[in-house]
């Protein structure tokens, strides 16, 4: 952990980040997770909250029956995959005709009909495979009873404005031509969440979260229909899976690199808990931090010429610069003309990424206290992540389990394991659409 304590010992690097509030220590985290808690409450109720806590009328503890086929999508990103699935006697996944496409509308406008139309010529080829569709489709919509689901935004940088607002799966069953299908709209921290209850089938877990860091984030978890008092009318008795929509959590104090950073995005003031640590942020977030650090004089005069020049980072490339991998053709390093200022710039990059993993473990552990469960170290709660930024990103996932470990002790004490399920979003959607 960098120990930046006293100003005096501080080199430029750690002054920077001390003057701007950017290392972990200016986290408190039990402070994180209280408003968390807090938001997750309000959206529960239907109240004002920067988490809108979205039912998904998805059981997590329904039985899976083999053979029974279904069509299963995921659409998000830039990838729209579809794939025929099923369940064998031995309960072991088949997956046939996988085909991968491109998300619709992300190089250009679409309309809603070119849109819906679209996805259905992906879809043509499966009609006769299944009356049941599982779509994995990774955006904020409100999900309805019937597990159709109404667009609310979008939240990545697909361009069909008109589509907002519409029914999803009753517009794609209209394009195809198939209005008698049953198709279920879920996300894919939903499917990751199903995807991993699957994959671990027969052994025993108190409860099960979903979570995903990848270009953004989000998490959803298992809640008893008694809590969820916005939505009349649910059977006392049951439990659902909720999508939290954790990236637009919006309580958690942002410093002025933070601030400023959003301020050039597309959607200031949106997502802003997204943000300050998720992939498609990240590298924008660093580039930010190291053009200010270079005009308040941290790097030299060559150093902070070619910073300034330096187009928006990606995420990759900020992490192959700390990481070492692929600097000949890294933007980042071919602007650092000293040893000093690649120190520097480290020094910066991985204190940042240390603070992203101490937002992330405050996180997690408000939706595992929220949960009420995994109290037993012989029932834990079962984490599906899935996403490059987690596990990828230099040490990241090593500096969140420190921090999550070190916050639940006490009466906080809580218990999980971690895995990661191959082509999560697929099997959860294709999970979703049998016994759903």
């Amino acid at each position: 952990m960098n120990n930046i304590e006293n100003i005096d010992n501080m080199n430029e690097a750690q002054q920077f980040l001390k003057k701007h509030q950017l290392t972990s220590s200016e986290i408190d985290i039990n402070a994180v997770v209280n408003d968390f808690l807090s938001e997750m409450e309000l959206g529960l109720k239907g109240k004002e909250s920067s988490l809108i806590m979205i039912p998904t009328y998805i059981e997590a503890d329904r039985q899976l029956e083999p053979n029974e086929p279904v069509i299963a999508i995921d659409a998000g990103g830039t990838n729209f995959r579809t794939a025929k699935m099923w369940f064998d006697d031995d309960m072991k996944l088949v997956v046939k005709d996988l085909k991968n496409g491109k998300m619709p509308a992300v190089d250009r406008e679409f309309s809603k009909e070119e849109f819906f139309k679209t996805m259905a010529d992906f879809l043509k080829d499966y009609k006769d495979v299944s009356d049941k569709i599982g779509f994995c489709f990774s955006y904020a919509v409100e999900i309805f009873p019937n597990k159709d689901g109404k667009l609310l935004e979008w939240s990545k940088e697909v361009k069909a404005p008109e589509v907002i607002g519409e029914m999803i799966g009753e517009n794609v069953l209209k394009a195809l031509g198939t209005p008698e299908k049953h198709i279920v709209i879920l996300n894919d921290t939903v499917a990751t969440l199903l995807a991993g209850q699957a994959a671990t089938a027969g052994k025993t877990y108190d409860t099960y979260i979903g979570f995903i860091l990848g270009t953004g984030t989000n998490t959803c978890y298992i809640e008893l229909n008694t809590n969820i008092t916005k939505t009349p009318d649910l059977d006392p008795q049951h439990t659902q899976i909720i999508n939290i929509e954790s990236g637009n959590f919006g309580k958690v104090p942002r410093t002025d690199i933070d601030l400023l950073f959003d301020s050039q995005t597309k959607n200031p003031g949106r997502y802003s808990f997204e943000k300050m640590f998720a992939g498609g942020y990240f590298g924008g977030l660093i580039t930010t931090a190291l053009r200010v650090a270079a005009n308040e004089g941290v790097f030299s005069e060559a150093s902070k010429y070619k910073l300034k020049e330096l187009m928006e980072l990606s995420t990759e490339e900020v992490n192959n610069f700390v990481l070492g991998k692929k600097l000949e053709n890294n933007p980042l390093a071919k602007a650092i003309t000293s040893e000093d200022d690649k120190k520097f710039a480290v020094i910066i990059v991985e204190a940042m990424i240390e603070r992203a993993a101490k937002l992330v473990a405050a996180n997690l552990a408000a939706v595992i206290l929220k949960s009420g469960k995994a109290k037993s170290a012989e029932k834990p709660v079962l984490m599906t992540i899935e996403g490059t930024t987690f596990y990828k990103l230099k040490d990241f996932q090593e500096k969140f389990e420190r921090f999550l470990k070190e916050y639940l002790t006490g009466d906080k004490q809580r218990y999980y394991e971690i895995i990661e399920v191959e082509n999560s979003s697929l099997v959860g959607a294709a999970i979703a659409g049998i016994v759903n």
